[in-house]
């Protein structure tokens, strides 16, 4: 379907051309005039469309189709929900909100995003990794509802005449391998992860040299082996795919900082209180936009962003003084060439040490890394790859569970955020007990993209229906910062 400004007097003449072939009286002078009308016609039209796609362009460069004409120089005065953050969590929820009928068309929604190259966003730097191998429940569901999303995207995502979305996504699934002493948890996962209909297989050593013969398996007592709906893809594709099907849908993207929130009372809005005022939320070079809600999706930054609304800038001992424990973490990323390597049935390798891999395409290439301890966390001032790091705490952790990885060559490298709860590295979702038009949606310690399409969903229920019906993520809210009660969990890479 066209969607442009066509007026009703453009196809008044094609009406009349067709109109006389229903008439006996002289039909060749008719089809003649009726073919001329359709020419006319025509040639207005295409004059008409190619106005209507430059302005497309000049509207929003580096983008062709654009039906609603979206300007990042000028975002809507006013919006029902505005969200911070571009990434995949932002725009999973914007395109959750769009979905739900018949709020498609009554709700305004924005997504404010500063980087529309996405140079630090933590979408585009990760592994793209997806898994099911969780010991907590919510994480576990939510992988499985993101995974059934990826195998059927294009019914979600396609565009029609469109060429089908291809996420690339690879199907090797996760293969965690555990000590003597992390044998007991490892297996404990296993039963939870199959509770919650999870395929995963428990492979003993022999086994799992028998599996995969190129795995040292000196010190492993017990691995698990994810055995569907576990992979890796292509995150820059999900991403583009989920905001250019939100923005089909009337999402206004506006390409700015958010600079401060403003209300029109310096009273903090409480749960048993009357509501003085809806915030404001004001975009760098931009007019304010005047919201209802304000969803906080800022990734790695989402914790200065929540201090910009006042949480955590009250009196330490008092609800208002409680921070978004959200901060950035650097992590590396390292890309090497191995042409012995393991071949092309490799899954997503989790060593007991921490470190990891995954084979990258077809040509003996591999990445992997391991998170730094405490006293290694690097300075998140920029993003520059210490290549020490992987000379000095990988490659041999590497090399001894892999021995063909005696011999290799690092190819590139790259560095990304983790937005990282510091509280229990898990993710903070929902209002805020004080001021409750603004919602969390941050801190998922680098499982943001695979949780990514789940929580758009259920931050969209919790928005419109005041509660979760996909799955039940209360115990990810606020309020668990507040009691000091910390949700870990036992499976972080």
């Amino acid at each position: 379907m066209i969607r442009g400004r066509l007026s009703l007097g453009r196809l008044w003449p094609l009406a009349a051309a067709v109109r006389p072939f229903a008439s006996p009286v002289e039909p060749r002078r008719q089809f003649r005039a009726g073919r001329s009308r359709q020419r006319d016609f025509y040639q207005g039209f295409e004059k008409e469309m190619d106005l209507f796609r430059q302005r497309l362009k000049a509207a929003l460069p580096g983008t062709d189709w654009n039906p609603w004409g979206i300007s990042k120089d000028l975002p809507p005065e006013w919006a029902d929900v505005v969200i911070v953050g571009g990434g995949i969590i932002g725009w999973s929820i914007a395109f959750w909100l769009k979905m739900r009928e018949p709020h498609r068309n009554a709700l305004r929604v924005v997504v404010v995003e500063r980087d529309l190259q996405y140079t630090k966003a933590s979408t585009v730097l990760s592994v793209g990794g997806i898994r099911q191998q969780f010991s907590l429940p919510e994480n576990i569901r939510m992988s499985r509802f993101s995974a059934e999303f990826l195998r059927t995207v294009n019914d979600y995502l396609g565009v029609f005449n469109e060429p089908p979305i291809d996420i690339q996504f690879n199907p090797s699934g996760y293969l965690f391998l555990a000590t003597e002493e992390g044998a007991a948890v490892l297996e404990e996962n296993v039963q939870i992860q199959r509770m919650e209909g999870a395929e995963v297989s428990l492979l003993s050593p022999t086994q799992l040299k028998k599996t995969f013969p190129w795995v040292n398996t000196d010190g492993v007592a017990l691995a698990s082996y994810g055995l569907e709906n576990e992979g890796w893809f292509d995150p820059w594709t999900l991403l583009n795919a989920l905001r250019n099907k939100a923005m089909s849908m009337g999402v206004f993207q506006s390409v700015g900082e958010v600079t401060s929130f403003q209300c029109r009372s310096n009273e903090m809005v409480t749960a048993d209180g009357e509501i003085v005022d809806f915030p404001r939320i004001m975009v760098a070079n931009t007019p304010p936009i005047r919201c209802a809600i304000v969803v906080n999706a800022a990734g790695a930054w989402s914790g200065k962003l929540a201090e910009m609304a006042g949480v955590g800038t009250g009196p330490p001992e008092s609800l208002a003084g409680i921070k978004l424990p959200v901060e950035p973490k650097k992590r590396y990323v390292y890309v090497w060439h191995c042409p012995n390597g393991p071949g092309l049935e490799t899954p997503m390798l989790i060593d007991s040490t921490g470190a990891y891999f995954r084979r990258e395409g077809i040509g003996g290439n591999y990445l992997g890394s391991l998170s730094p301890t405490e006293e290694e966390e690097p300075d998140t001032q920029d993003l520059e790859v210490d290549h020490e790091f992987f000379q000095e705490k990988i490659w041999p952790k590497l090399a001894h569970r892999v021995p063909a990885f005696e011999s290799l060559k690092v190819k590139s490298s790259w560095a990304g955020y983790y937005d990282y709860n510091t509280f229990d590295q898990n993710p903070v979702i929902g209002t805020h007990p004080l001021v409750q038009n603004l919602y969390f949606a941050s801190g998922f310690s680098g499982h943001g993209l695979q949780h990514s399409l789940a929580v758009g969903k259920c931050v969209t229920e919790l928005i419109l229906d005041g509660e979760y019906k996909t799955v039940d993520l209360r115990r990810f809210s606020f309020d668990r910062l507040i009691k000091g009660e910390k949700i870990l969990e036992k499976n972080i890479i």
